[in-house]
């Protein structure tokens, strides 16, 4: 019996996940997710899209110094600037991967590029040949690939093999795709280029969500010669999001009968503990009818069902939950843990805790264990997301009270720290506790804002479970996201707007110290006057 051929798992969490609206992560959160998707058995990490910011630029870097297996992608258009960006982020790396892309399609020829496919294809090869300067290992996307003509994806893909590409992805970059369509692309490109074969060209999926088809054009992908999958944990991603990881990976798992001639180095047990992670980290609830990690995907309600699964589980399930890493009892802690049991739980959750975050992580356990009497695999997970959430705390919360009720005007008295340690006080009315705490929040930290969404939840059971308030608002055409825990749900709005509000103060003052650092090299570069010309 032939061995079954291994289909590469990519992971886009941290750059295409990662541009869902609001699910933004900072650079230690990036790092520990990277750590786990590691862990998860994930072949190739595309951990940012350098040019865009700093912040991509270092996660980038740091993730590709970081891990020891995994490949690192870096991604960049078919611009010298960002391909140099992306080399420069990869240097040393001993697993990098540069990600160049160009779109193709008619309607993106016509109306962005305003460019002819000729051009394109000049473009694409300049590119990767660019690309190869600075690693072994590149990957050439053609945007927007499902909608754009045979010929010039078989024409664009011959010319970037002979360039160098040792990947061609073929996107579905708006979800417009439907499984039998999408799947012939790849037979077609294949058919038509022998050299794909015979040079060991892996062809690649990338598919969007857009007509909930992502997951079934990747696997008619994989039957029709892909052997690499696009995909992030959670479906997250722009718009409807990506092909999910985990329905991808444990669809070929559970119909091995079906796709038996092919496997992934997936490790399924890590799944739900890594689905918990992002969810998390990103502020993106995974839906409770969600496949594979969804509250509700081993749920059963109906009569007829429960006296089947206790008679005999595979008559309505036909995955058992432990094979995705769904813990059989979530309560794990009390108020007489030690640190031993802390920082094991924290361990089989994913997170590798320092000397420093482990005494502060603990401290927190400790203290809601205080006002919990069962600490729940969540709590531990909000109190470790928290350690990560390193942005500056320019404004704590010291103390506050709200007095509302029927027939009267609700009013806040709050009472919030300064980074240089003074307390000031205010109080405010409002339309309500909520409105009044942050009409008086505002009036204090003198950040105007206008509230977008605002959402509360349990995030465990019971009267005395933690509620998680999440917020969005808008300051100066820029969307911020804040998220706040505690067993009281207004003391938690309470710290989701101050997360918020820290986070923009603490982009302001990086602005002003960027524009201070240019006015200064300028300052300087005038002292100087012009370079004198050598003899």
């Amino acid at each position: 019996m032939a061995r079954p051929t291994p289909i590469r798992i990519f992971d886009t969490t941290l750059r295409d996940g990662e541009q869902s609206p609001g699910a933004t992560l900072n650079f230690q959160e990036k790092i520990e997710i990277a750590r786990n998707l590691e862990s998860l058995g994930v072949d190739i990490i595309e951990a940012g899209f350098p040019i865009t910011s700093q912040g991509d630029f270092e996660a980038v870097r740091a993730i590709s110094h970081e891990l020891a297996r995994a490949k690192v992608a870096g991604l960049a258009r078919c611009v010298p600037r960002d391909i140099d960006r992306a080399g420069e982020a990869l240097k040393g790396a001993a697993h990098g991967r540069i990600h160049v892309f160009c779109a193709t399609s008619k309607i993106h020829r016509t109306h962005k590029l305003r460019m002819p496919i000729r051009r394109i294809i000049e473009l694409a090869v300049e590119s990767v040949r660019q690309a190869r300067g600075y690693v072994d290992d590149v990957e050439f996307s053609p945007e927007d690939a499902s909608r754009t003509e045979l010929n010039y994806l078989v024409d664009i893909t011959a010319a970037v093999v002979e360039a160098g590409a040792t990947t061609v992805n073929l996107p579905d970059t708006v979800g417009y795709a439907v499984p039998h369509e999408y799947g012939y692309i790849f037979s077609h490109l294949r058919e038509q280029l022998p050299v794909l074969d015979k040079k060991k060209i892996v062809l690649s999926a990338h598919c969007h969500n857009d007509l909930g088809l992502a997951v079934a054009n990747s696997l008619s992908a994989i039957e029709n010669g892909a052997r690499q999958i696009e995909c992030t944990v959670n479906g997250i991603g722009e718009r409807a999001g990506n092909a999910s990881l985990e329905e991808v990976v444990m669809a070929l798992r559970t119909r091995k009968d079906y796709f038996k001639r092919y496997t992934t180095k997936i490790n399924t047990k890590r799944i739900y503990p890594v689905s918990r992670m992002v969810a998390a980290m990103t502020g993106l609830q995974v839906q409770r009818h969600k496949a594979i990690v969804g509250d509700n995907a081993f749920a059963h309600e109906a009569g007829i069902h429960q006296d089947g699964v206790l008679k005999e589980r595979t008559t309505y399930e036909i995955m058992d939950p432990r094979d995705v890493g769904l813990p059989e009892n979530k309560l794990v802690l009390g108020k007489h843990s030690g640190r031993h049991a802390f920082r094991q739980r924290a361990k089989h959750l994913g997170f590798q805790l320092d000397k420093a975050s482990l005494e502060s992580g603990f401290e927190a356990f400790k203290a809601l264990s205080d006002k919990k009497k069962e600490v729940y695999d969540e709590d531990i997970e909000i109190i470790l997301d928290q350690q990560l959430r390193s942005e500056r705390r320019l404004w704590e919360l010291v103390r506050f009270q709200v007095t509302s009720g029927t027939g009267m005007i609700a009013t806040a008295m709050v009472v919030l720290r300064d980074s240089s340690g003074h307390e000031r006080m205010d109080a405010a009315t409002g339309d309500g506790p909520i409105d009044a705490l942050y009409s008086a929040i505002q009036r204090i930290t003198g950040v105007r804002v206008r509230l977008k969404d605002y959402q509360t939840r349990a995030v465990t059971a019971g009267k005395d479970a933690q509620g998680e308030a999440t917020v969005q608002l808008y300051h100066n055409d820029r969307q911020v996201r804040g998220r706040g825990y505690s067993t009281d749900v207004i003391e938690a709005a309470a710290g989701a707007y101050l997360s918020a509000i820290n986070r923009i103060k603490a982009g302001e003052a990086r602005k002003k110290l960027s524009t201070r650092t240019r006015s200064n090299n300028a300052k300087v570069k005038h002292k100087r006057g012009p370079a004198r010309k050598k003899k």
